[in-house]
């Protein structure tokens, strides 16, 4: 299924390290007070609108943007400024990672800034050969499909040839109409795979190790 890949995508966030590191509970909480201070909303309507700007659009900051005109550049560094204290260094993954034949790349719908600071504190410095970024789709995330054209445009990468890594199974829809090969990394045991997932993973460094 994967002798043929060239290109491996990774997401980041809740891919890279394991959810229960809980950074989306401190973004959430950042996302929350930066809307009920802009939008001078309750905090009810601030988490309603938080949670319904990322099932509508992919990201929370995409519906800001579309619905309320938000600049995205003081919104990026707020929600981002977290403690990553329960971030570590893991060895074995940075090695599963660097002996896969071919391209590694990050493709995440966070900030830059953010990006560089978990890859350095998981120990992944120099482990990928490119890190994407939000500010490099023009502030369009996953799972819209522009976010990956943007993507394709400034890797190179074939579509056939590349496989991804995800933990939010609907951001593996569009790369799969892409003839992407995909993998869910899904952390609930009991969750069955949609039918555009290929692979269903439970654990990102054993599956890698399995692979070499």
């Amino acid at each position: 299924m994967f002798s043929h890949v060239e290109t491996w995508i990774f997401d980041l966030d809740n891919t890279l390290y394991h959810p229960s590191a809980r950074l989306f509970d401190q973004i959430n909480v950042r996302m929350t007070a930066f809307i009920i201070r802009e939008l001078g909303v309750t905090r009810a309507e601030a988490d309603r609108l938080r949670r319904t700007y990322w099932q509508r659009h992919g990201t929370t900051l995409r519906g800001l943007i579309d619905h309320h005109g938000i600049a995205p550049e003081q919104f990026l560094d707020e929600v981002h400024d977290i403690d990553l204290s329960a971030l570590k260094p893991d060895v074995d993954l940075a090695t599963a990672i660097r002996r896969l034949p071919g391209t590694k790349v990050v493709h995440t719908n966070g900030a830059r800034s953010h990006a560089a600071k978990v890859l350095a504190a998981r120990g992944l410095e120099g482990v990928f050969d490119a890190v994407y970024a939000i500010e490099d789709k023009a502030l369009v995330p996953k799972p819209q499909a522009d976010a990956y054209d943007r993507i394709i445009g400034l890797s190179g990468l074939e579509p056939t040839r590349a496989a991804m890594v995800e933990d939010d199974a609907r951001n593996l829809e569009v790369p799969k109409g892409l003839g992407m090969t995909t993998v869910w990394l899904c952390h609930q045991a009991a969750a069955a795979a949609p039918p555009y997932v290929d692979r269903r993973i439970t654990g990102l460094t054993r599956f890698l190790q399995e692979l070499a």
